[in-house]
């Protein structure tokens, strides 16, 4: 049989105190004598005792848990941020349950039935979809505060991180005309989120500003991820009218895309240009020195962890925006037959 578990009563009757005594030190209240303080610590070293957290926290009405929800943990952006975030919670107090959407919107929902189930106090999180019905009622009825992530939805009652994915893209387009090019496909995930609509913004108005026509059957959204881009960019050089450069938005586009044009044999730098909308030190192992558009994962996990303590002490909703940046490299400089 194992052995008894060691409670609260058995550290009062060690220390020789009252259990309302022990229960005042071990929640760290204030109004506690150092010699007090003293006697329950020594009885709770002694006899190893674990306070129940779980039920201190359902009597207090809290957990001191934010869930996490991402559509892929191997992203490695998203792991950054998550882990970023996570750092900055733990110095409040918070633990926090990381869990995958896998971008898929019934897996969205049993995640954020899991959350309510769990009695969170918060959730910070990457939609799979800004417009699907049942988000506003889903969040706005969880009972807990919502950082959303890159993410953009009227009518919620919710803070939200965003990069200005906008700013990055142009900045990059807008290179890639000034070398030269006129053909520059784009390839990214779904049209209904946030990053997408705003990487598309960005590269149109480059276009737009030195009054190229926007071809759409350059432009590739779908799905997040390497499959969608490995097929849209094969597709794209497989026509009459090819692209001589190309963005692709995200980690696992970049990574796709990449794979197509080596089945091409089309190399990045050499027979067209390539900016990738995120970074990542496996690229090099498909394409050495590549342009990208840089956002901070770190940052954005600060953010999200600033804006949800916030939300926590009952401020009001706010936005952090945070920045992308153009980083040219020798994969989008001028070509001689640009």
């Amino acid at each position: 049989m194992g052995k008894n578990r060691i409670t609260i009563h058995d550290v009062a009757a060690k220390a020789g105190v009252a259990i309302s005594s022990v229960s005042r030190v071990l929640s760290g209240h204030r109004d506690v004598s150092e010699k007090m303080r003293e006697k329950v610590e020594a009885a709770v070293a002694q006899l190893g005792y674990e306070p129940d957290h779980l039920a201190q926290s359902l009597r207090k009405g809290a957990t001191n848990t934010i869930g996490f929800m991402i559509r892929d943990i191997t992203n490695p952006l998203f792991s950054i941020v998550a882990q970023s975030a996570e750092h900055e919670l733990r110095k409040a107090g918070y633990s926090i349950i990381l869990i995958n959407s896998h971008g898929d919107l019934d897996a969205e929902k049993e995640n954020f039935a899991l959350f309510k189930r769990r009695r969170i106090d918060g959730v910070i999180a990457s939609l799979v979809s800004e417009d699907s019905p049942y988000v506003r009622n889903t969040i706005n009825e969880l009972g807990a505060p919502v950082v959303l992530l890159d993410r953009e939805v009227t009518g919620l009652n919710a803070s939200a991180v965003i990069c200005d994915h906008a700013q990055g893209v142009r900045e990059a387009t807008a290179d890639l005309i000034k070398n030269g090019y006129k053909r520059i496909a784009f390839v990214s995930g779904r049209k209904d989120v946030f990053i997408s609509r705003n990487r598309i913004k960005g590269y149109e108005q480059a276009l737009s500003n030195a009054k190229i026509k926007i071809d759409e059957d350059l432009i590739r959204l779908g799905k997040f991820g390497e499959q969608f881009a490995y097929e849209q960019t094969k597709d794209l050089f497989s026509g009459n009218k090819l692209p001589n450069a190309l963005i692709t938005g995200g980690i696992g586009a970049s990574t796709g895309a990449l794979h197509a044009l080596k089945e091409l044999k089309i190399k990045p730098g050499a027979d067209i240009a390539f900016v990738a909308l995120d970074e990542w030190p496996m690229f090099d192992l498909l394409s050495s020195d590549l342009s990208s558009v840089y956002r901070d994962p770190e940052e954005m996990g600060r953010q999200s962890a600033r804006l949800m303590l916030d939300l926590i002490a009952e401020k009001a909703p706010s936005q952090a925006v945070v920045p992308t940046i153009y980083r040219p490299r020798s994969s989008s400089k001028a070509l001689s037959h640009a």
